[in-house]
């Protein structure tokens, strides 16, 4: 675990964002380090800043967890115009529970369509066609 931290770490100083977001998870989980919830949040900001979706949906996870509604709902709306699945999901979840407009919905709703319009192509399509397992929407 020492060794896949330190590559990690490396990775993610070379300018892969997603490196940031593995270690914020392995402090967030203590996988072999002590749980830090202030790193795990440190390093989810850093991979954020660096384009990571998913490292986005856990800040907004985080936030919700803490009962901070609002900040959840922008961290879930950056990371579903991204087409990240989960937070539109989420968004739906506050929605749901009265923390979440009908207007914040149908945005990010919107948002994910407009993601979804962007990435289409015949080839996804066709690999969509071919494997039950492949799916970019």
């Amino acid at each position: 675990m020492g060794k896949g931290l330190e590559l990690l770490h490396r990775a993610a100083e070379l300018g892969y964002p997603l490196a940031y977001s593995c270690i914020g998870n392995m402090y967030e989980i203590g996988r072999g380090v002590e749980v830090d919830k202030k790193k795990a949040r440190h390093y989810y900001e850093l991979a954020a800043i660096g384009g990571c979706e998913k490292a986005r949906y856990n800040l907004g996870s985080n936030e919700k967890s803490s009962g901070s509604m609002d900040r959840a709902l922008k961290h879930y709306m950056i990371a579903v115009r991204s087409g990240q699945n989960n937070s539109l999901s989420a968004i739906k979840r506050l929605y749901s529970n009265g923390h979440a407009s009908k207007d914040d919905y149908m945005e990010a709703i919107q948002a994910y369509q407009k993601y979804l319009g962007e990435i289409k192509s015949p080839q996804r399509d066709k690999a969509a066609a071919a494997h039950v397992r492949y799916r970019y929407y």
